[in-house]
C-alpha cells in the first residue's frame, strides 16, 4: 500500500511478538496526541481471507495509545465500507513522524453484510506471556461486545475525514 500524496509523511512501526517489525510509509490526516488515523490507498487488487479489496482501496488506520487494538477501515475507492480490520495490539506509540504498536497475532474482521471473523488465534504462541493473553482476551471481548458502537464511530469519523483527504 502507498501513502497518498499531499499528507504529511508517518512511518508505522509494526512490532511483532518474535521481535521482528516492518515498516510502512503512510499519510498523517489526524493526530491529537491520543490517537492517529493513518491513510493507505493501495496500488494493486489484494485478497485477504476471501474479502477482496480492489486497487484504490482506501485504509483509514485507527491508533489509540489506550486502547487495546487498531482497526483499518477498508472503504471502496469512490467511499464505502469494504470491511473493518482489528488488530489486536499493545504498545502502541504515537507521533506526528512515528507511530509504533505491537501486533498482538489475533485479528478480528467484520464486513457490513454480518461476517464476523475471529483470525489467526493459532498464531498466538501458547507459552506467549500471561500478560498477552489476557491483552487479547480483554481485546476480543472489547470488540465483539462493542462493534455497534466501534462500527458507528470509525465510519463515522471516516465519513468527516473523507473530504479533508479528497476534496
Amino acid at each position: 500500500m502507498t501513502a497518498f500524496a499531499g499528507l504529511p509523511e508517518v512511518v508505522e512501526v509494526k512490532r511483532y511478538l518474535d521481535g521482528r517489525q516492518k515498516e510502512f510509509r503512510c499519510g498523517l490526516v489526524d493526530y491529537d496526541g491520543r490517537s492517529a488515523v493513518l491513510l493507505y490507498i493501495s496500488s494493486g487488487p489484494v485478497e485477504l481471507f476471501g474479502l477482496a479489496l480492489p486497487a484504490g482501496t482506501v485504509t483509514f488506520g485507527y491508533y489509540w495509545a489506550d486502547r487495546d487494538y487498531n482497526v483499518y477501515h477498508w472503504q471502496h475507492p469512490e467511499g464505502g465500507t469494504i470491511a473493518l480490520y482489528f488488530n489486536l495490539a499493545d504498545g502502541t506509540r504515537l507521533g506526528r513522524e512515528r507511530l509504533e504498536w505491537r501486533d498482538l497475532a489475533v485479528d478480528i474482521l467484520a464486513t457490513p453484510c454480518g461476517r464476523l471473523e475471529v483470525l489467526d488465534e493459532d498464531e498466538l504462541p501458547a507459552d506467549a506471556d500471561p500478560a498477552v493473553h489476557a491483552t487479547v482476551e480483554r481485546a476480543r471481548h472489547t470488540i465483539l461486545t462493542d462493534l455497534d458502537r466501534i462500527r458507528a464511530e470509525v465510519e463515522s469519523r471516516s465519513r468527516a475525514l473523507w473530504p479533508q483527504v479528497f476534496g
